[in-house]
């Protein structure tokens, strides 16, 4: 069995990428809102929707908030709370 052993480079890059997770998935879900408001099929849009719910569960968004956009399922709703993450997150 092969050890999992990582440069001091690929640690600092692996390192890199969990402290910056959070501005990862903003981002992440700004590109979703795009997409989403150019999803043509439905089918399209509930790929979509899941993409964002995983999202928002790894950004630890309260479970209502969730619960709350995945219900109305509005692009608009979403891009509004985005809007209030992405001035946090500053």
């Amino acid at each position: 069995m092969a050890k999992n052993e990582h440069s001091q480079h690929q640690k600092a890059v692996i390192s890199s990428y969990y402290d910056n997770l959070d501005t990862i998935m903003l981002q992440k879900l700004g590109e979703l809102v795009t997409e989403l408001y150019l999803a043509d099929t439905d089918a399209r849009k509930n790929r979509l929707w899941e993409r964002v719910r995983k999202a928002m569960i790894k950004l630890k968004i309260p479970p209502a908030i969730i619960d709350h956009i995945m219900e109305k399922r509005s692009a608009e709703i979403l891009a509004k709370n985005l809007q209030d993450w992405l001035r946090r997150n500053k």
